[in-house]
């Protein structure tokens, strides 16, 4: 009966979490960065959000679609991710990296619009009173 306590359990208890070497923060880094690059920040964290308590079985599904992806994706890269998903505490970490740079992201798209923003007032500042009546009227 022992195989069904351990059925379900999450590890060892007291056990640091396996830190990750830079070559894994540096993929997790570039996951997060493509994911933040196609502005899908929100679907990819309520799915790796939702998933999160299967992430083995979803390494496992990795397994399965290798040799399909290996034609996308470096070997390597793919390999050592997939290792990665085998752990808890690796969701967690992209979904914090996801945030991260999302959050970086939508300051600077902010701070962006704030600048154009005063660019278009400076601009229509400095238009004489013709040209204001004349896009008024005209809309050029």
């Amino acid at each position: 009966m022992a195989f069904l306590r351990d059925m379900f359990s999450m590890g060892p208890r007291g056990t640091d979490r396996k830190e990750l070497t830079p070559h894994q923060e540096e993929i997790l880094t570039k996951i997060a960065m493509k994911v933040v690059s196609w502005k899908m920040s929100v679907p990819a964290i309520l799915f790796l959000e939702s998933v999160k308590p299967l992430n083995y079985v979803g390494s496992q599904m990795m397994a399965f679609f290798e040799p399909f992806v290996q034609a996308i994706f470096s070997w390597k890269d793919y390999d050592e991710f997939r290792n990665m998903m085998e752990e808890r505490g690796t969701v967690e970490k992209l979904l914090q990296r996801i945030e991260e740079l999302d959050s970086e992201a939508q300051e600077k798209e902010k701070a962006l619009k704030q600048e154009r923003k005063l660019q278009r007032k400076k601009q229509w500042r400095e238009k004489s009173f013709k040209e204001k009546i004349r896009y008024i009227l005209i809309g050029r």
